[in-house]
């Protein structure tokens, strides 16, 4: 936390006021290039591999929109208020806190009541005793016009894929299974946001939805690709087995090639994004649980600091979404299957990133202190999803070493992210530039002068090699490559 407000990662958003609300947070210059690679990742490792449609939806829709989603029925959070001091908590939350046991968060309200009156809990305030407990929506509502109609926030990107998949299959001549994606931000209000980019009320994600044909659900000619992909597959929350895609089939743990190719392909983003994928899981979701929309749920979850950290959902959905959509909207939205001619109503397999919670993961796991080089702190981020490519350093401000440096800044810069640094001195610049990921620096000394060549320091190693000025751009292109 104290490097990311530090070195602008990220920030508490109106942070110079009293009043500023909790829950949102905002990206600064050195955190924004790292947001904006992950989801460059995203796209080429997911979205474009099986050659998803991306589209980019509203972030207000009707009320009509999540009274057929059952967002304005069942999108609520357990809450019991101090009958002393009036504060409010999670229940769920705190009687976890308290007892420490995970309570689902579909638990029905007599049952919390009963847990809270055996075990005593009382206000963390006033000690006062709670009410009984009820349940509060999180979406945010919004008025639109003179009117004031009434309008949410999205509190997930994927209704607007919903919506849209109509006209996405019709226009784009689609066949199942088709994958439509989306990236932009959710609003949820969370009645008690903390940990900065773990739990927020304005939030990014990265969904994707599967649109399928319930029948041929183990019917993928591009399963073979990936069958042979490790995942940890954990269906206690406690344990965890390390199998292959198809070990996870044949031994019951997946439940169709469908389901199990995703996770495969979700499993690989990540190997590539840095986190420790040992310290990694799938969960599978009992029935309190998932979500009220899942029939089938897994959660992907990274061993942090602060326990394990959901970052992905992944939801059987069924035909829940498009069926209710018809309903309420009252039109046809079954398609026709291409493969056989049949009509159908799709249905669907959903992965669902948190782009933020993501980001702290990428950030946690590849933060190091070299205990042996005067605890040097070092954030050992992939080179692709590193904020900064290569710094350029002058080894001193004379003797023309800086004119020479700002000429290869500028070659560089064009292509790749870059910064310039001629400030204290150069252990002390290294130093700064490890603390943000930046994998190699460029020193340029008086040697440069006579021979065109630079010093080229790797960030993890602190090895160094002289490259010739005109050989920089292949050797960097190479380093993207091969990490």
């Amino acid at each position: 936390m104290k490097l990311a407000l530090e070195k602008g990662f990220y920030f508490p958003s109106c942070e110079i006021y009293a009043d500023a609300p909790a829950g949102f947070w905002e990206y600064g210059p050195t955190g924004l290039k790292v947001k904006n690679k992950l989801i460059d990742l995203w796209r080429r490792e997911i979205v474009r591999r099986d050659g998803m449609l991306e589209i980019d939806g509203s972030q207000i829709m009707s009320r009509s929109v999540f009274e057929a989603s059952g967002h304005i029925e069942n999108f609520t959070d357990p809450v019991i208020k101090c009958t002393e001091c009036g504060s409010t908590f999670r229940a769920d939350r705190l009687i976890s806190e308290r007892i420490g046991k995970d309570i689902p968060e579909r638990t029905p309200n007599d049952e919390i009541d009963a847990i809270i009156n055996s075990e005593g809990i009382r206000c963390p305030s006033c000690k006062g005793k709670f009410g009984i407990t009820t349940r509060f929506n999180m979406m945010f509502r919004v008025e639109i016009g003179p009117s004031a109609e009434e309008a949410y926030l999205r509190p997930e990107t994927c209704q607007t894929i919903f919506v849209d998949f109509p006209r996405v299959y019709k226009t784009m001549r689609g066949k199942l299974p088709l994958g439509i994606a989306q990236l932009g931000k959710s609003f949820r209000n969370e009645i008690a946001p903390r940990q900065s980019l773990l739990r927020l009320r304005e939030f990014y994600q990265a969904e994707v939805e599967i649109f399928c044909n319930p029948s041929k659900l183990d019917s993928l000619p591009f399963f073979d690709e990936l069958s042979n992909t490790t995942l940890r597959i954990s269906t206690d929350g406690l344990s965890v087995e390390e199998v292959t895609t198809n070990e996870g089939l044949k031994g019951g743990l997946l439940p169709n090639k469908l389901v199990a190719y995703y996770l495969s392909i979700l499993a690989d983003f990540y190997s590539k994004t840095g986190i420790d994928m040992k310290r990694t899981r799938f969960r599978k979701l009992g029935e309190n649980e998932r979500a009220f929309y899942a029939s089938i749920a897994f959660d992907f979850e990274v061993e942090t600091s602060v326990g394990w950290l959901e970052l992905v959902a992944c939801n059987y959905r069924s035909d829940y979404d498009l069926r209710g959509h018809s309903t309420v909207s009252k039109q046809n939205l079954e398609v026709i299957d291409p493969s056989d001619q049949s009509k159908i109503l799709p249905h669907v397999f959903e992965l669902s990133m948190g782009i933020d919670r993501s980001i702290y993961a990428i950030l946690e796991h590849s933060f190091y202190e070299d205990s042996e080089h005067d605890d040097r702190v070092v954030l050992r981020l992939k080179p692709y999803l590193a904020p900064v490519l290569v710094g350029i350093l002058p080894l001193v401000n004379r003797n023309g070493l800086s004119e020479k440096s700002q000429i290869i800044h500028s070659e560089l810069k064009r292509e790749f992210d870059t910064y310039y640094d001629d400030s204290g001195s150069i252990g002390r610049r290294y130093r700064r530039l490890e603390q943000i990921g930046v994998p190699f620096a460029i020193t340029v000394d008086k040697i440069t002068l006579q021979d065109d060549s630079v010093t080229v320091r790797q960030r993890d190693t602190m090895q160094q090699e002289r490259i010739k000025v005109s050989g920089l751009k292949e050797y960097l292109r190479r380093s993207l490559q091969s990490s």
